[in-house]
């Protein structure tokens, strides 16, 4: 028909089916790489990474699927790269206190919101260290607190018996002075509790 003698068409067809079977042998070759890699990438076991290899290598591009459906959803780097963003978000949610009314983020020793200005916290009337406002007693130097916004005023045993300092008159004076210089200003309190 064109001029080609069979001889010419046996070497043309031996080198088709040679080429052939040059990509199909590369392309097996390289599934199997590829899925060697991508386990490396989703597991540190050596044995899974090599089982898995071995599966594309024997079944081929059945092998192939079959890994497809069984690999692990993320790789290692994606993994670490999530818990790193978990352990950030609980360490900001750990760490930043919030506003009871405005939900704003607060400094753990402020005594007002800047935002709404609820009261956040009272000054000890001794030592002027900011307590959390239910407490009726300073924690940093043992001081019975006066009771203020409708707190109820310390009932305990007096201070000789619970084994806490007696102030002398001199002392509670300089002490209420300290926080009402300390917090005083225009700040107008807002009961948030």
């Amino acid at each position: 028909m064109f001029g080609l003698d069979a001889d010419t068409t046996n070497n043309l067809v031996v080198g088709g089916l040679v080429y052939l079977g040059m990509v199909v042998a590369a392309f097996w070759l390289a599934m199997i790489i590829w899925a060697y890699r991508d386990m490396r990438a989703r597991s540190r076991d050596a044995l899974a990474q090599w089982l898995v290899a071995l599966l594309v290598a024997v079944l081929n591009l059945p092998g192939l699927l079959i890994y497809l459906f069984l690999r692990p959803r993320e790789t290692l780097s994606e993994a670490y790269e999530r818990s790193l963003e978990e352990e950030a978000l609980l360490q900001e949610i750990e760490e930043k206190p919030v506003c009871p009314a405005c939900r704003q983020k607060v400094d753990p020793e402020w005594q007002a919101c800047p935002h709404c200005h609820t009261r956040l916290k009272k000054p000890c009337i001794r030592c002027g260290r900011m307590l959390e406002l239910p407490w009726d007693l300073c924690p940093h130097c043992a001081t019975p607190q006066p009771a203020s916004y409708g707190e109820p005023a310390y009932s305990g045993a007096p201070a000789e018996e619970v084994g806490l300092p007696k102030l002398s008159r001199r002392e509670r004076r300089a002490a209420r002075t300290s926080a009402a210089s300390s917090s005083s200003g225009s700040i107008e309190f807002v009961d948030g509790e």
